[in-house]
């Protein structure tokens, strides 16, 4: 499997960061060694000062695709569910301002946070989906699906020309904006609609 996320998906997200709006979606990855999953700890590398947050939906791949169109998209994806993109942010900085690549920034053991997943068919517009990251009882992260640059089934049509989706995938959709710092000993909660999805610490 593979993990797949796309970067600056939503337009104040890109402001915030002083990113400029793509034209088309931005793609990096993550190998599988990234994932976190069943709630367990986040503890904090050593590598760098600041881990920041950033929530997203999340679409796990059902069916094997390539050259996908953006109308049969749907048919690829059951499930959904949330994650975080955890990234090295002062790491990454210094690795834009040299030109390089963000892997060690974002590609990290265990900076892929993964929830559990629903059917689909629970939510009646994935297009208008309302979700959130609090911590600490606080909410530090919200959005809506209809705030996207790039919707679910554009982002999978746009992917599957460059890479052949294979059952078990993940698509990490983007992040809203409000990332930010987290450190030992904070709650992370995330929710989409009203539903928890992830309950976990800092350690």
């Amino acid at each position: 499997m593979k993990i797949l996320c796309i970067g600056r998906n939503y337009v104040d997200h890109a402001t915030e960061l002083n990113n400029p709006v793509p034209a088309e979606p931005v793609i990096f990855s993550k190998p599988d060694t990234a994932l976190l999953r069943n709630n367990d700890p986040f503890f904090l590398p050593d590598f760098a000062n600041q881990f920041h947050h950033e929530v997203e939906i999340v679409v796990r791949i059902n069916k094997l695709g390539k050259n996908i169109e953006e109308k049969f998209a749907h048919r690829y994806y059951e499930e959904i569910g949330l994650g975080i993109d955890f990234t090295a942010r002062d790491l990454q900085d210094q690795l834009k301002k040299k030109g390089l690549p963000w892997e060690k920034s974002k590609a990290f053991d265990h900076s892929a946070v993964i929830s559990k997943f629903v059917n689909k068919e629970q939510f009646p517009d994935l297009n208008n989906l309302n979700f959130r990251l609090d911590i600490n009882h606080e909410t530090r992260q919200k959005g809506n699906t209809a705030d996207m640059i790039f919707s679910i089934d554009q982002l999978i049509a746009h992917v599957s020309k460059y890479f052949t989706l294979k059952i078990g995938d993940y698509i990490y959709t983007g992040t809203p904006a409000g990332v930010g710092p987290v450190k030992i000993g904070d709650r992370l909660q995330g929710f989409i609609e009203d539903e928890a999805f992830f309950d976990f610490e800092v350690k």
